[in-house]
């Protein structure tokens, strides 16, 4: 049993995107064509947005958003350590310093109350400037985005939405990457909405911002791509991956309705048995990933063996929290720093999510949960 069967989804779908990228082939369009224009427009309608600009990747699109605000040496970004490198090496790259809150014990993501105080402790100090909280929507569920605009107004700094796991999620009722001063998010083809390559965007509703966004997409252009007013990026979406994104965004909300309910099973099967993830009244998680809590490290990697014996794929996302990564030892975090993220990397387990599983693949991980357990507590 695999996380994300693809291949499932392709079936349903395959006559549309086979056409669809028969007809870039007839046009030879093959960047910039006429699909991107079509696919970000329907992305604006979607999530809500003055503009979505497509881009060659998620991390792309954080660099796009945080380069156009001219971040760089000597500011501060504050976000989580646990999530993917990406989140962070954006930061780094363009100078500036990742500054890590320790997250919410039930939701995963960035807690509020810790980022004020990371945010008061930095101007405290008053070497970095604070400019921007960067937040993520962890396994598909939206950050506490209400407490989190309340603390950036308070110390004027920017919201950047980081939404790659979260595409077609909500929180009341507004559409993950309309959240923040800027969003971002990711078309990996193992996300909630993924092309057959890599592939990213990045949602806002500031004039200004997504002109400069564009800019810097190609290469800092000005009137045409040979005039150069900034540096930039090559960061444009393959015009074959937009042709596959509009085959599959018209099904999303029907799969984002499967994944639900794939969720509420789990959960129902699994209560009692280990921790099943929490979704409080007002949120709508896009379910990128299905994530359990075991006892500890050792029972956990116990249930992932037990699984993998039975054929069944699992994943430890995150297994190491960023701030104890080596690529980031020159932040002089320690362990111990953030113990929430830490606790959790030891006992997180993500298991088999895709729209396509049934009943009886979601029975046959529970009664190895549930069967592998009982034996250890004998």
């Amino acid at each position: 049993m695999q996380m994300n069967d693809l291949l499932k989804q392709y079936n349903t779908i395959q006559e549309d995107v086979e056409k669809r990228i028969a007809g870039v082939f007839q046009h030879g369009k093959f960047i910039m064509g006429p699909e991107i224009e079509e696919l970000e427009s329907q992305l604006e309608q979607y999530v809500g947005v003055k503009h979505a600009l497509t881009c060659s990747s998620g991390t792309d699109a954080l660099l796009l958003a945080l380069r156009a605000w001219g971040i760089g040496p000597g500011d501060a970004v504050f976000t989580t350590p646990f999530t993917f490198v990406a989140t962070a090496e954006v930061i780094v790259r363009l100078g500036a310093t990742p500054v890590f809150v320790d997250i919410d014990r039930h939701s995963f993501n960035l807690d509020p109350m810790k980022l004020e105080k990371e945010i008061t402790r930095v101007l405290k100090i008053g070497v970095l400037k604070p400019k921007v909280i960067l937040s993520v929507d962890l396994f598909g569920l939206p950050a506490d985005y209400e407490n989190i605009k309340s603390i950036a107004d308070q110390y004027n700094l920017k919201i950047l939405e980081d939404g790659a796991q979260s595409f077609g999620s909500s929180l009341n009722g507004k559409k993950a990457g309309s959240m923040g001063d800027a969003a971002a998010t990711s078309f990996f083809p193992a996300k909630p909405l993924g092309c057959y390559g890599d592939g990213g965007a990045v949602f806002t509703d500031d004039d200004e911002l997504y002109k400069i966004l564009k800019s810097i997409r190609i290469h800092g252009q000005g009137e045409d791509k040979y005039n150069n007013v900034r540096i930039g990026l090559n960061s444009r979406l393959d015009t074959i991956q937009a042709a596959v994104l509009l085959s599959k965004l018209p099904i999303l909300n029907q799969e984002l309705d499967l994944r639900n309910c794939i969720a509420s099973l789990y959960s129902k099967k699994l209560q009692g048995v280990v921790r099943p993830p929490s979704v409080e009244e007002g949120y709508k998680s896009s379910w990128a990933q299905y994530s359990i809590l075991s006892q500890n490290e050792k029972e956990r990697d116990l249930l992932k063996n037990k699984l993998a014996e039975a054929g069944i794929s699992t994943a430890i996302y995150y297994k190491t929290p960023l701030h104890l990564q080596p690529v980031f030892n020159h932040l002089s975090y320690r362990e111990n720093d953030f113990p929430i993220a830490e606790d959790i990397s030891k006992r997180i387990l993500s298991l088999p999510m895709h729209p396509y599983l049934t009943e009886e693949e979601i029975d046959s991980v529970a009664n190895i949960l549930l069967v592998t357990l009982k034996h250890t507590a004998n």
